[in-house]
């Protein structure tokens, strides 16, 4: 016959267990059902975080021309030492052909001197600094091995330079890569910031950058501000002459600009060099703190690491290179940071 046991009762742990974990499989799934579907960042959230990335990027721009404004300048310097050591190379080869040439007559005729042969041996320092070898030298003699050892002085502290010089190059050359890389990188997070809108906000958004250089470039009134001189006159008429062409940072015209790179181009049309970067643009002149004593064609800087430069043009507008996605074009001077302007 068949047993018919009675089925064995679950303990009460294992009951505790078991409901334990229902009702949390019960919250769970209604704090699932509950939940708000994560959101994409609007439009207008997209923009201002791409126009903070524009902001870094800039930043980093001008560390970078700065770094290559200076690795241009020690690599015309080190050319320059480099030609001088060839040249005093030259010299020093001469005259020691010339105390040779001397010794070879003194040979032929058998009156070379000791002092002479010990110059030929090897370093003629040891021998002008005894005093027993000076009485052996003729005054023609002891003036040769003088400059002999002027020259090779010269030439060894040439050397050195152009060694330090050459590190301090490759610490510039680093420097530059950094900053190149850190350019592209805040560049490279905007575009993916940008391609995550879907196409229709893309265009609304160029739309509206496009609205701002027209209406920036068309409708606005730069009033009867007088220029600051002839050349700020020259070299702001010569900056609205580029209005329209786009920001690429590094860029130095005429396809395109960064802003430092359209206002010392623009200076540079009027006969007048100023420095590369905008840092370096703010110590370019006489500092005007006051924005009611600008004049046309004063620089003018903002932010407070001075990271942006563009030329006054009067009425309250500046006329610049704003930003990677614009082109030049005139903005209020009050939508940045105004620090000062630049007189030069």
């Amino acid at each position: 016959m068949a047993s018919h046991r009675r089925p064995k009762q679950p303990s009460r742990a294992r009951v505790t267990v078991l409901t334990t974990a229902a009702a949390a499989a019960v919250a769970f799934s209604a704090n699932a059902a509950n939940a708000a579907p994560s959101e994409k960042p609007s439009k207008d959230e997209v923009k201002a975080k791409v126009d903070k990335l524009y902001e870094q990027a800039e930043q980093a721009t001008e560390k970078l021309n700065g770094a290559k404004e200076k690795q241009e300048k020690l690599q015309k310097e080190i050319s320059t030492i480099q030609d001088n050591v060839a040249r005093g190379q030259e010299e020093l080869n001469e005259l020691r052909d010339s105390i040779g040439l001397a010794a070879a007559a003194q040979y032929r005729t058998g009156t070379i001197d000791s002092s002479v042969q010990l110059f030929l041996s090897s370093n003629p320092d040891d021998y002008l600094d005894k005093a027993s070898t000076m009485d052996q030298l003729s005054a023609q003699q002891v003036e040769a091995l003088k400059k002999i050892q002027e020259k090779q002085r010269e030439l060894a502290q040439q050397r050195a330079e152009a060694s330090d010089k050459l590190k301090d190059l490759a610490d510039t050359r680093a420097a530059f890569a950094a900053q190149k890389k850190d350019v592209q990188g805040k560049l490279a997070q905007a575009q993916k910031l940008l391609n995550s809108l879907t196409a229709a906000q893309r265009a609304a958004l160029a739309a509206a950058d496009q609205r701002a250089s027209r209406s920036a470039s068309e409708r606005v009134d730069l009033g009867n501000s007088t220029s600051a001189s002839n050349w700020a006159s020259a070299a702001f008429h010569a900056a609205q002459t580029q209005i329209g062409k786009p920001y690429s940072y590094g860029a130095t015209g005429t396809a395109a600009y960064d802003c430092s790179g359209l206002t010392s181009w623009a200076y540079a049309q009027a006969g007048v060099t100023i420095p590369r970067t905008s840092q370096a643009q703010a110590n370019a002149g006489t500092k005007i703190y006051s924005q009611s004593q600008l004049k046309v064609g004063d620089l003018v800087l903002f932010y407070s690491d001075l990271h942006h430069v563009g030329l006054y043009a009067g009425n309250g507008m500046v006329l610049h290179a704003p930003r990677t996605g614009t082109n030049v074009r005139y903005e209020s001077i009050g939508n940045m940071p105004f620090q000062f302007g630049v007189r030069i």
